[in-house]
C-alpha cells in the first residue's frame, strides 16, 4: 500500500471534506449541464458555477433560478442539503458512533443484554407483587406425614398455579438460581437451602417458604437496581473531578480501564447526537417549508408564477435556501417582493439563525431541557442512565461535538450573535437615512426589514433592499460583516477544543519549541516548503500559520492571536482573488466603469469567501454581479467559495471528529505531561 505523500495535505477531516464538496460538485454539474432544455441553455461555466455556489451555501447566481427547468431547481435544492454544515456533522456523528461501537463492543453487548433483561424483568414485576402479597398469609395442608406444608396452590386460589409458577420461574431467572421440580402438584426446589436460624427446623415447608421470600426479595431487588440505574451503565463522576479534568475538558492521570470506560460514556452522548441532530436537521426544514409555502400560496401567490414559479415549490425553496444559510431564490427579485410580510420575513429570520450563527445556542438550549424536564418530572432514580449522559454532553460538549460548546463559551457567543445583529440592524436605519429606496417603504416595515437584512447580512445571502441602492457607509459595513461571520463560532469552537495547544502545535510556557521546530524544519528546502503548504491547506481548516506564544496565554490572547492570524491568512486570498479578476475583467471595467469597479468586485469576492451570497448586482439585470463576468473570473470565484466554506472547519485535531484509538487517549496524556513539565520549568526560572 502506497503511503501519503510528505508533500500533500495530510489524510484527515479536512482532505476529506475537499474531496466530497469537489467530486460532488464536478459530477452534478455535468448532470445539470445536460439537463439543460432547448428553452434555456445553460453554459457548463454557468452551470459548474451555480453547483458550487448552491453546494458551498453561498447563493451567488449568474443566471436567473427561475429561468432554468424544474429539474436543475431540484437539484440545486439537493445541493443545498447536502452541503449543509449541519448534514455533514449528522454523517461525522454517524461515522463516530460507528467506530465507537467497533471499539467499545463489549460495552455495547452489554448494554444491549440489560437492556432485554431490564424488558423481562419489567414483566415480571406485576407477577412478582402478586407472589409477595400471597407469601405473607401462607396456607398450610396437610403432608404425608401428619404435619402441614405450605401451598401456593391454595393460596392464590384457582387461576394461583399458573401465574405463582410462572412469577417464581422469572424470580429465579433474575437471581440466577438452580430450575425447580414438582413433587406431588406442589413446588418444591432441587436444592433447598440450608435453615438460617438456631430456631428453624429442616422442615420443608420452612425452607420452602424462606427460598421463596428470598428468590422473590432478590428479583425485586434486582429489577429495582435494573429500573433505578436504567441500564446499569457506569457513571462518570465515579473517574472525573478537578484533579484529572484540565482545560477544555481535557482528562489526565487516567488508567486504560478508566477511559475505556469514559468511552463508554462518549459513544452513549453519541448515541443521542445522532438521535437529536438529524431531528433537528428535519423538523426545522420541514415545518418551516410548510409554513412559508403554505403562507405564500394563499396570501400571495401572484409573486411567484409572475416568475413562473409554483407558489408552494418556491415556499419549499426559501425555506431551504433559509435554513442552509444559503440565499439563492427561485424568485428573481430575492425576497424584496415580501418587504411587508412580516410571517414570511420572521420565519425565514429564525431559520437562518437555526441553521447557523445560532445553531450552537440552540442545541444546547434543547439538551438543558431534555434535562432538566428529567429531572424535574420523573423520580431521582428513574432514567439515570439519560440523565448521566445528558450531563456529560453539557459538561464535556467539545468532546463528542463541534458545534456544541460549554456554558460560559455558549453565552459568550450569544452575546456576540445580538451585539453583531444588533448592529447590523441600527446601522441599516441610520446609515439609510434620506435615503429615497428605504424611505419609501412604510416605517413599521422598514423597522422590520432592517432587523431581517441585520439578519441575513451574515450569512444568510438574500436581500430585502437593491444592495446597490444602499449608501456607500452600509455597503463598506456590509463587506465587514460578511468578512467576519464565520468569526464567533470559529473562535469559539478553536478555544473550546480539547486539542487546543496540540492543534496550535505550540504549548504555554514553551516558546523554545517553535524555535527548535523551526531550526529542524529549515535544515530541508523541500521540508520548509512542504510543511508550508501543508500549513496553507490544512490547519484548522483555514491555513493559519503557528505562532509562537505569548509568556500569559489567556484566552484574550488567543482570540487576539487567532484574529491576527485569520486576517493573516485571509487577507492574501482575498488580495490574489481580486487581483486576478480585475486584470481578467479588464475589458468591461474600461467599456462599463460605473458598474465594474473595484469596490463591487470586492464586495462579490468577500460575499463569496464568507459563503454569504448577496451582491450588488447589475444595473439591467436580476441576478448576480458576477454573472456579468467571463469564464476565467468565474472559475477564481468557484475557488474562493470552495476556500470560504472550508475555512471555519477543524482539522484531524479535534476530539469531536477523530476516531477513537490508543494514539488518541496517548496525545491526551502527552498534551498533558508537557504542559505539566512546561509549569514546573516556568517556575523554576521565575
Amino acid at each position: 500500500m502506497a503511503t501519503w505523500p510528505k508533500w500533500a495535505p495530510p489524510a484527515n477531516f479536512i482532505t476529506i471534506h475537499y474531496i466530497y464538496f469537489v467530486a460532488t460538485c464536478l459530477v452534478t454539474s455535468v448532470i445539470f449541464y445536460g439537463s439543460s432544455t432547448s428553452a434555456f441553455r445553460v453554459s457548463y461555466v454557468d452551470s459548474l458555477f451555480l453547483v458550487v455556489s448552491a453546494m458551498t451555501e453561498s447563493g451567488l447566481n449568474t443566471v436567473n433560478l427561475s429561468q432554468i427547468n424544474t429539474g436543475q431547481q431540484v437539484l440545486l435544492w439537493i445541493l443545498m442539503v447536502v452541503g449543509s454544515s449541519i448534514w455533514v456533522s449528522v454523517w461525522t456523528v454517524l461515522f463516530r458512533k460507528r467506530a465507537f461501537e467497533h471499539r467499545f463492543e463489549a460495552i455495547v453487548k452489554a448494554d444491549r443484554r440489560r437492556s432485554e433483561k431490564r424488558r423481562k424483568d419489567r414483566r415480571a414485576l406485576p407477577i412478582l407483587e402478586k407472589i409477595k402479597s400471597v407469601t405473607k398469609n401462607p396456607v398450610t395442608l396437610p403432608s404425608r406425614d401428619g404435619e402441614s406444608r405450605p401451598s401456593i396452590h391454595a393460596a392464590a386460589g384457582a387461576s394461583g398455579p399458573s401465574r405463582a409458577e410462572e412469577g417464581i420461574e422469572l424470580a429465579e431467572s433474575a437471581v440466577g438460581q438452580p430450575a425447580e421440580t414438582r413433587v406431588d402438584g406442589h413446588i418444591a426446589f432441587a436444592s433447598a437451602p440450608r435453615a438460617i436460624s438456631a430456631t428453624s427446623s429442616h422442615r420443608p415447608e420452612d425452607q420452602l417458604n424462606r427460598r421463596m421470600h428470598r428468590s422473590l426479595s432478590a428479583a425485586e431487588k434486582d429489577i429495582s437496581e435494573e429500573e433505578n440505574d436504567d441500564e446499569g451503565v457506569f457513571h462518570w463522576r465515579r473517574v472525573l473531578n478537578k484533579h484529572n479534568v484540565g482545560p477544555n475538558a481535557q482528562f489526565h492521570n487516567l488508567t486504560t480501564a478508566e477511559r475505556e470506560q469514559l468511552g463508554g460514556c462518549e459513544y452513549r452522548a453519541l448515541k443521542i447526537l445522532a438521535v437529536v441532530v438529524p431531528l433537528y436537521f428535519f423538523l426545522w426544514q420541514v415545518l418551516g417549508a410548510i409554513g412559508i409555502a403554505a403562507w405564500i400560496a394563499i396570501n400571495s401567490p401572484d409573486i411567484t408564477t409572475s416568475n413562473g414559479v409554483n407558489p408552494w415549490w418556491a415556499g419549499i425553496f426559501y425555506a431551504i435556501s433559509a435554513f442552509n444559510n444559503n440565499g439563492m431564490s427561485l424568485v428573481d427579485m430575492n425576497v424584496i417582493p415580501f418587504q411587508q410580510a412580516y410571517y414570511v420575513l420572521l420565519t425565514m429570520a429564525l431559520l437562518i439563525l437555526a441553521g447557523n450563527t445560532a445553531y450552537p445556542l440552540f442545541l444546547r438550549l434543547i439538551f438543558w431541557s431534555m434535562w432538566k424536564i428529567l429531572k424535574l418530572f420523573t423520580k431521582e432514580d428513574a432514567f439515570r442512565d439519560t440523565k448521566s449522559t445528558l450531563e456529560f454532553i453539557l459538561n464535556y460538549p467539545r468532546r463528542v461535538y463541534t458545534n456544541l460548546f460549554p456554558a460560559r463559551p455558549t453565552w459568550w457567543l450569544c452575546f456576540m450573535v445580538i451585539l453583531l445583529n444588533g448592529t447590523d440592524w441600527v446601522l441599516f436605519e441610520v446609515l439609510n437615512i434620506g435615503n429615497p429606496v428605504i424611505e419609501k417603504i412604510p416605517l413599521g416595515p422598514r423597522v422590520f426589514a432592517g432587523l431581517f437584512q441585520a439578519i441575513a447580512v451574515r450569512s444568510g445571502g438574500f436581500y430585502i433592499i437593491p444592495i446597490s441602492a444602499a449608501y456607500p457607509g452600509l455597503q463598506v459595513m456590509y463587506v465587514i460583516m460578511m468578512y467576519i461571520s464565520v468569526y464567533p463560532v470559529v473562535i469559539t469552537m478553536r478555544h473550546s477544543n480539547v486539542y487546543e495547544e496540540r492543534s496550535l502545535g505550540i504549548y504555554s510556557n514553551d516558546p523554545r519549541q517553535m524555535e527548535n521546530q523551526d531550526d529542524s524544519e529549515s535544515r530541508s528546502i523541500l521540508g520548509t516548503a512542504g510543511t508550508a503548504l501543508r500549513r496553507t491547506i490544512s490547519f484548522q481548516g483555514v491555513g493559519v500559520p503557528r505562532i509562537p506564544p505569548d509568556e500569559k496565554q489567556g484566552s484574550i490572547n488567543f482570540i487576539s492571536q487567532q484574529i491576527r492570524s485569520q486576517l493573516a491568512h485571509d487577507l492574501w486570498w482575498l488580495a490574489l482573488a481580486v487581483l486576478l479578476i480585475t486584470i481578467s475583467e479588464t475589458k468591461n471595467f474600461l467599456v462599463n466603469p460605473v458598474a465594474f469597479n473595484v469596490f463591487n468586485v470586492l464586495f462579490e469576492v468577500v460575499s463569496a469567501y464568507g459563503t454569504v451570497g448577496i451582491s450588488v448586482g447589475l444595473p439591467d439585470q436580476n441576478y448576480s454581479f458576477c454573472g456579468g463576468w467571463n469564464t476565467v473570473s468565474k472559475l477564481v470565484l468557484c475557488l474562493v467559495m470552495l476556500r470560504g466554506r472550508h475555512r471555519g472547519l477543524p482539522v484531524a485535531l479535534d476530539r469531536a471528529i477523530r476516531l477513537p484509538s490508543e494514539e488518541l487517549l496517548k496525545d491526551e496524556e502527552e498534551d498533558y505531561r508537557i504542559r505539566a513539565r512546561n509549569r514546573r520549568a516556568s517556575r523554576a526560572s521565575v
